[in-house]
């Protein structure tokens, strides 16, 4: 076995890819990744923005402005059928797992990440324009967002959690997931094959902290670059055991509902004095998904190690926390601040998009 293979064989995580385009799809590259282990996927406007820009999809984008279409439904054009097809390719790992695997995700648009009701018809509408039931769509952990997310997984659409990096914020969303599922089942309506993920971000947790690290300057700030992201996740996957192993999830468990897994997000290595896949190596632990570019795919198949990791040490994940709080930051304060970045980082990649969108469609233009 490979090591993605191993991740989901030997410890019970599943491995994504955080990446798509036609090219990964026509060229079989998606296939192969899938028979080297691969169990899902997700996408981000910058990665159709790039292959936009690099002429993958000039014959829908001439079509579409043909017929009168804007920009925006360019965009939902190209990322339903992108995110449609790979869905078709990833079915057979959801049919074997009865419903566990195979996913893929398309987003919610930034421009609804403060609108509850925009947010929740969004979903309907690509949920229902995707009509595959191991699709997800991703909704951001905001304050507006959750809300939406427990309205949407009542109504049995499968929500991936995205922007998501305090441990307090988790506990709200993996209970929006439970009360939905606690909605359904007072209903009479199918929980087993409702599914969700709540996207935990890594790296950005690190590079934050660290700098700030990095201006205080003592031997103890010093000792704690690098670790704030893996003890952050760590503090979540505990809040995770202890509603979805303890009495909160009881009655849905043995009703037939799946978790609501942690997904490991943004776990490409940002600093280069850090191991390329420290955020891979470092999470690896049952019942969660970890989602890597292609390049730290690539990276784990050639050097990374398979050893449970994630639940080593939880109680030291707080004990690095207070560590880092004792030199005068504030995760609470960091985790605010990489959230509200988050949605306009967000924004401006969609934002960017569409304007990708507008220049093709300038140079596609009759002279």
């Amino acid at each position: 076995m490979n090591t993605l293979q191993q991740l989901f064989k030997e410890e019970g995580q599943s491995p994504w890819i955080d990446f798509i385009d036609r090219q990964l799809i026509e060229s079989g590259r998606l296939d192969q990744l899938i028979d080297d282990g691969l169990r899902g996927l997700t996408s981000n406007p910058t990665i159709f923005a790039k292959a936009v820009s690099g002429g993958h999809y000039d014959d829908l984008v001439r079509r579409m402005i043909d017929d009168g279409e804007s920009d925006q439904a360019i965009y939902e054009e190209i990322a339903v059928g992108d995110v449609g097809e790979a869905l078709d390719h990833l079915r057979p790992i959801y049919d074997e797992s009865d419903g566990g695997d195979g996913f893929a995700s398309i987003e919610v648009e930034p421009e609804l990440a403060d609108d509850t009701q925009g947010t929740l018809a969004r979903a309907r509408h690509l949920w229902n324009r995707l009509s595959r039931p191991n699709a997800f769509v991703k909704i951001p952990a905001t304050e507006a967002g959750i809300p939406a997310i427990q309205a949407a997984i009542t109504e049995g659409i499968n929500i991936n959690i995205t922007l998501m990096f305090s441990v307090e914020v988790y506990r709200r969303v993996a209970m929006a997931y439970v009360d939905g599922l606690r909605a359904r089942l007072a209903n009479g309506q199918d929980i087993h094959r409702m599914a969700s993920v709540a996207s935990f971000f890594v790296s950005r947790v690190d590079t934050k902290v660290d700098k700030r690290l990095e201006e205080i300057g003592t031997d103890t700030a010093r000792n704690c670059l690098g670790t704030a992201a893996i003890a952050n996740a760590r503090q979540a996957y505990a809040i995770y055991l202890e509603i979805f192993h303890g009495p909160e999830f009881a009655e849905l468990r043995e009703a037939g509902a799946q978790v609501q897994r942690c997904l490991w997000a943004s776990t490409s290595t940002k600093n280069p004095a850090y191991r390329d896949v420290m955020y891979v190596e470092e999470l690896i632990g049952p019942e969660t998904v970890n989602t890597m570019p292609l390049e730290t795919i690539e990276a784990f198949l050639d050097h990374g190690n398979v050893h449970r990791r994630l639940d080593a040490d939880l109680h030291g994940a707080y004990d690095r926390i207070k560590a880092i709080e004792a030199e005068g930051i504030s995760m609470e304060q960091v985790t605010a601040e990489l959230l509200a970045e988050g949605v306009v980082s967000f924004a401006k990649s969609f934002d960017d998009l569409i304007a990708t969108i507008g220049s093709k469609r300038q140079a596609l233009a009759p002279a």
